[in-house]
């Protein structure tokens, strides 16, 4: 796989999506679409990431429209709905629409946002859970919703075990990314019985991480494409769960490969994100149905992605494809040419 920037740039089609929700402190996704021979990609880092950064997102994006994935296994997955850090009312009527409405009996919560208090996270915890239990009970079933917790490195390892001492008792599968350093991890995990899950710093490449890690978080875009991110999940060797970074309907196939190449049956996937959007490139969102999405590729629908390259706006268009240029001068042609070796 031979390609040049003039390639990567002819079709690209940079886009804006609202969210039906706040994330993480946004409510329009932006990225890049790319076109290639096998397919449509991704380019969608957030603001923050700096041209060094977003050349592993340029790599994904590339790898996806240009490039070939690896063998896959399965031709759905099941996956988790996400809860944002919103107030607990707003998180108990989303908790009974991603069952009811989308058939997800797992699902994310996230807690440790900046300002936030730990009686706001323990209010939210507690109306998922009792909304999705209800849900579920409604439905004829008996079981219970399994609840994740999402911290985003916010926490110090004091204030880590404080909030998980407060927060067992809601029964939760596990924690993912709680510090935001290893040393504050390895701390925590001393304190407390709940499953670490690392994500953020699984991608800063410290070998510690995998000595914290009960549960290693795998996304397709920051690792660099699919083959790079199940190369480091057969590397682990341990247990994994495929995520995503609230991508668009083609983002999302992306992450669905590499949770289809994973040998043995996948946990729920953190690729539930398209129902958090209000928009996608896609009429309507790709959202799960069944609690599971199907594994494939995708081609954006025209009048979808004109009305998203419209939002947008010229000055933002212009800005990230002169982001794409940015990655691919520090790094991304590096990358992009080792997938091709």
């Amino acid at each position: 796989m031979v390609v040049t920037l003039p390639e990567v740039l002819r079709d690209a089609v940079p886009y804006a999506l609202p969210l039906s929700q706040p994330f993480r402190g946004i409510t329009v996704r932006e990225g890049v679409l790319l076109r290639g021979p096998s397919g449509w990609g991704e380019f969608a880092p957030f603001d923050d990431y700096s041209p060094r950064g977003c050349a592993l997102w340029l790599a994904a994006g590339v790898e996806a429209a240009f490039g070939v994935w690896p063998q896959q296994h399965r031709d759905r997955v099941p996956v988790n709905a996400i809860i944002p850090g919103i107030p607990a009312d707003e998180a108990a009527a989303l908790a009974r629409r991603a069952v009811l409405e989308f058939g997800c009996s797992t699902l994310k919560i996230k807690v440790a946002a900046m300002g936030a208090v730990l009686a706001d996270d323990e209010a939210r915890v507690a109306a998922v859970r009792d909304a999705a239990d209800s849900a579920l009970h409604s439905l004829g079933l008996t079981e219970s919703a399994c609840l994740r917790l999402d911290a985003n490195g916010g926490w110090s390892a004091a204030d880590g075990a404080r909030a998980l001492a407060r927060l067992a008792a809601y029964t939760i599968e596990y924690i993912e990314q709680p510090c935001a350093t290893i040393d504050d991890t390895m701390e925590l995990r001393r304190h407390v019985e709940i499953p670490i899950a690392l994500d953020e710093s699984i991608r800063l490449a410290d070998p510690r991480a995998f000595e914290a890690a009960d549960i290693v978080i795998v996304k397709v875009a920051p690792l660099g494409g699919v083959a790079a991110a199940l190369a480091l999940a057969r590397a682990w060797g341990g247990p994994v769960v495929v995520s995503g970074a609230l991508d668009s309907a083609v983002g999302l196939s992306a992450g669905l490969a590499l949770a289809a190449a994973l040998a043995g049956d996948p946990p729920a996937c953190g690729l539930g994100t398209g129902m958090l959007l209000a928009r996608d490139v896609v009429s309507p969102p790709r959202v799960p149905v069944g609690g599971f999405l199907d594994v494939g590729r995708v081609s954006p629908d025209l009048d979808a992605l004109m009305a998203a390259r419209d939002r947008l706006g010229d000055d933002r268009a212009r800005w990230w494809k002169q982001r794409v240029v940015d990655a691919w001068e520090s790094g991304g042609a590096e990358l992009i040419e080792a997938l091709a070796s």
